[in-house]
């Protein structure tokens, strides 16, 4: 299948952070053509194996398979749903938002509700509702109805799939952080062919609540060398200012210099560098960005891995939807395939 057609598939999967059961499931049969092994841990990342030819490096490619979401916190006796948060998500964007709740049994629509602003007072409408004053209605008529829907308490709660096309090259769709950077993966994987390199292309979990699939992935693998393939803030939108970021969406991979949580090893960006420059692959480079990416585990793993991450600009992250551009995922996998059949001894 193309990425395309690949990343449609990701995207409509469910996968919240630490329920990435669906998502995952879809990554070991996507994976699997191009995989020589492919193995799932105790933490539930996927580690697909392509063998090198030689006894050479071992690179791991990391993308994250879980997606923000929510999580059922309590039930009213009305039989409506409170719930936390998985990851971060802006409260302004959750109101009357359709959701589906995970049971395990059955997926239960359900609309995210407050407080209609009709019946607020002056004070309170100029006020941000914040999450602990929504709940999610499923037309439960109490608790104990809710409860023999299937409900209860630790359920996981994803923003419903809504993927299509826009535009010339243009998709919007669910879960694109990080759905996208997995469509690249596989991708990469597919295009590889006989490396001397052996790579591990491992879809991490847990990523959105602080990194946990990469921490142990790494340290299993044990590589030489690790690329993140994750999504970036796009600033081609209204109100940002070019200082917060110069990355646009369809012009090319993002190329992290340093985020709050990595300072990419200056021999990993010369490496990528190098190798866009080389084969004519249009890139971009940002630096100072709140939050990061697996990559920042990566480089911590044992006694240190050089580390670095190949970004596709996203609009409206951390949202129920997302926008990338096609041709960002076509080239980022360009960049990743060429990039690791030229490693060579740089490591």
């Amino acid at each position: 299948m193309s990425i395309a057609q690949n990343l449609e598939k990701l995207s409509n999967a469910q996968g919240v952070a630490g329920r990435e059961d669906e998502a995952r499931n879809l990554m070991v049969k996507l994976l699997k053509p191009y995989a020589d092994e492919i193995t799932v841990d105790r933490m539930e990342n996927v580690v697909a194996v392509k063998k090198g030819k030689k006894n050479g490096l071992k690179v791991m490619l990391a993308a994250h398979m879980d997606e923000v979401g929510l999580m059922v916190k309590n039930i009213t006796k009305e039989g409506f749903l409170q719930f936390t948060k998985m990851g971060g998500i802006d409260d302004r964007i959750l109101l009357a938002q359709k959701v589906n709740i995970l049971t395990g049994k059955v997926t239960l629509p359900g609309i995210i509700g407050a407080k209609p602003p009709h019946i607020q007072k002056e004070e309170e409408r100029k006020k941000i509702v914040t999450y602990d004053e929504m709940f999610i209605d499923i037309g439960a008529e109490s608790r104990d109805d809710a409860k023999k829907m299937g409900v209860k308490v630790g359920d996981a709660i994803a923003f419903d799939p809504f993927y299509a096309k826009v535009g010339k090259d243009t998709v919007m769709g669910k879960a694109f952080d990080d759905r996208t950077g997995c469509a690249v993966m596989i991708e990469t994987l597919k295009q590889l062919g006989e490396t001397d390199c052996t790579v591990y292309a491992v879809g991490t979990v847990q990523e959105e609540v602080g990194l946990r699939g990469a921490v142990t992935s790494t340290f299993n693998v044990d590589p030489d060398v690790g690329i993140a393939l994750d999504v970036t803030i796009a600033g081609d939108v209204p109100g940002v200012r070019e200082f917060d970021t110069t990355v646009k969406m369809g012009k090319g991979p993002a190329l992290s210099v340093s985020d709050s949580g990595l300072i990419t090893h200056p021999k990993v960006l010369r490496w990528l560098v190098e190798t866009a420059t080389e084969n004519k692959i249009d890139y971009q480079m940002e630096t100072g960005l709140m939050g990061t990416t697996d990559a920042a585990r990566m480089a911590l793993s044992r006694s240190g891995v050089p580390s670095g991450t190949i970004s596709i600009a996203a609009r409206y992250i951390h949202s129920p939807i997302g926008m990338v551009s096609l041709k960002d995922l076509d080239d980022c996998a360009r960049l990743a395939t060429l990039a690791v059949q030229k490693i060579g001894n740089r490591f």
